[in-house]
């Protein structure tokens, strides 16, 4: 999994900063964007294995980066990151093609588990 390129998507600028600095440090190579219209701009630019999806934010939501992932067959896999707590909130991206998602606040060790099972997956 060395040199994975991760784009973390969050309007929280703190958590993409604690994200980023764990992370980095793993061997992932992190870029981060502060909502869904420069996370698409992103997408647009450069090839990223996995991305960590805020689904609310300004602009564009994680909802819609997620469509757009899906509709131009992008190779990205994604994990939705919520503050919102609900069984309903996971499955419906899950329904739109997300891989995981993880409610907030979470672990460093559950988030490198759900990376190492997302990038596992076929």
């Amino acid at each position: 999994m060395d040199q994975l390129r991760i784009l973390i998507a969050d309007d929280d600028p703190d958590l993409r900063r604690i994200v980023r600095d764990q992370l980095a440090p793993q061997g992932f190579v992190m870029e981060e964007a502060e909502d869904g219209a420069n996370a698409i701009a992103m997408l647009k630019k450069g090839n990223f294995g996995l991305m960590l999806l805020d689904i609310n934010m300004p602009v564009k939501s994680g909802i819609d980066v997620l469509k757009f992932i899906k509709q131009k067959g992008l190779a990205c896999k994604v994990i939705m990151l919520t503050g919102r707590v609900g069984f309903s909130v996971g499955t419906e991206t899950l329904e739109l093609g997300a891989d995981d998602y993880i409610t907030k606040p979470f672990t460093l060790d559950y988030l490198l588990f759900a990376i190492k099972r997302v990038m596992e997956k076929k």
